[in-house]
């Protein structure tokens, strides 16, 4: 089977490699070093399984730049763009996704479109009902027929090396298309085969959400061993979607659930934010400790005991951050807008006290230079977007305090105005006190200096 996947991040990438064992697939990005890397057999992404994979593997996997050749002749189009959170709105720029979108419907609008980057509650019914007479109304004339295709490849060879290929640096839609969205929501029927003109309906769901559930830095080992896959629709191609995640995997006997889209879009939404929920809750109960002297360690040890919480997902640490969990709990509580709650408010308030906890912590020691001991947020990843301790490392530098930062990953001499320093051993000598969301063997010779609230060693 020929399947696309759009966007080469450890959703999209992750996916391709997967998928890639039994499938012809195709990896679309905007940025010419992630393709070059990936087509010689390297990884872009820290990873281990997808650097194994790619290195050691036979994948049928071909990375481009060209849009026409990636779409025109796939039948499934996985849509792995990001989706980041706009503050400005309160919704995800959705932007991306809509580009593909279109971009699909020109070229190949056969295609069935998997959506996997995350999107608000609402939203793939509303993208349905938005792309519905583009899809199947005059749909037969939409696509590009081959002479046109080789006219477009030849004409548009270089499309791709810009961000505006895939429409990042444009103003997100997705803001209407929430509202709109939210007012579907209560009467929105799973099945979507419902009229789209008259009495013409579509010929099959083109449009699934299909929600992931993945850690940076083991994203393929969380495809090859799932803890469960969720496919937001009912029809024959979700099921064949699942089929493909099954066939790639490792694990068997696979939890699969098929429900409605809009119910997928909460299940990814709401598994985040308790995941932030517990990440909050053994912060606070750390903030408690640490303020009356306590044993945090004995504390958690002792309520992780009862086996409805269990010793998992307890370690504290700066707060929750990463891609994932600080935008989707605002996400979802965006969605809540028209809902009474307290609890999910809490939870993403939460987080702001528990940072400015930590950097009041660090200020009553009266250090001179504070030096941040990596930006990443857990141990074999290399992203550090929205990384927790960049907001304890920013309230420190507002009241005056000099602050240096050792990040392996960083090409930049500074990082918001901090010095960066490469050489470790020069990093310990320079601060006094160095924060550490994860204390590891290259700085435990100097314990004495370093504030960190990792108990358990792990993420």
């Amino acid at each position: 089977m020929k399947i696309t996947v759009a966007g080469t991040g450890y959703v999209g990438l992750s996916l391709a490699v997967l998928l890639a064992q039994n499938n012809e697939v195709k990896a679309l990005d905007i940025d010419k070093r992630k393709v070059d890397l990936i087509n010689a057999g390297k990884s872009p992404i820290s990873d281990d399984e997808i650097s194994d994979f790619l290195a050691n593997m036979t994948l049928n996997l071909t990375a481009t730049l060209n849009k026409y050749v990636a779409y025109h002749d796939a039948e499934f189009v996985i849509i792995a763009t990001p989706t980041d959170y706009d503050p400005d709105t309160n919704y995800f720029n959705t932007h991306s996704v809509e580009t593909v979108i279109e971009d699909v419907l020109s070229i190949n609008p056969q295609a069935t479109m998997i959506i996997k980057s995350t999107v608000p509650v609402g939203y793939t019914e509303s993208i349905k009902r938005r792309y519905a007479s583009k899809r199947f109304i005059g749909g037969s004339d939409r696509g590009l027929s081959l002479p046109r295709l080789q006219q477009a490849e030849t004409s548009l060879s270089t499309v791709g090396t810009g961000t505006a290929a895939l429409g990042y640096s444009k103003p997100s839609a997705g803001s209407q298309i929430w509202q709109l969205s939210t007012k579907l929501q209560q009467s929105l029927s799973n099945d979507s085969t419902e009229n789209v003109r008259g009495n013409e309906r579509p010929k099959h769901p083109n449009f699934i959400f299909s929600p992931e559930f993945l850690r940076e830095g083991k994203a393929l080992y969380d495809n090859l061993y799932p803890s469960r896959i969720v496919v937001g629709e009912r029809s024959q191609q979700a099921k064949k979607f699942a089929s493909l995640l099954t066939e790639g995997a490792i694990k068997t006997d696979i939890p699969v659930l098929y429900t409605g889209s809009t119910e997928a879009e909460a299940i990814k939404l709401f598994s985040n934010t308790y995941l932030a929920m517990r990440v909050a809750y053994f912060n606070e109960l750390d903030s408690y400790a640490e303020t009356h002297g306590l044993d945090t360690r004995q504390i958690i040890e002792g309520v992780g005991l009862d086996p409805r919480i269990g010793n998992h997902y307890n370690n504290p640490s700066f707060g929750y951050g990463g891609y994932c969990l600080p935008k989707d709990t605002r996400q979802l509580l965006a969605n809540y807008q028209n809902v009474p709650n307290n609890l999910i408010k809490a939870i993403v308030d939460a987080n702001t006290t528990r940072k400015e906890f930590i950097a009041d912590s660090i200020i009553r020691r009266n250090p001179k230079v504070v030096g941040i001991y990596r930006l990443v947020m857990k141990s074999g990843s290399d992203n550090f977007r929205a990384s927790a301790i960049q907001g304890v490392m920013k309230r420190i530098k507002a009241k005056g305090i000099e602050v240096v930062v050792y990040e392996p990953v960083l090409d930049e001499e500074t990082f918001f105005r901090s010095a960066v320093i490469r050489d470790l051993e020069t990093f310990k000598q320079k601060a006094d006190v160095i924060l550490a969301n994860r204390l590891t063997d290259e700085i435990k010779d100097i314990r004495d200096k370093v504030y960190t609230r990792d108990l358990f060693g792990q993420d």
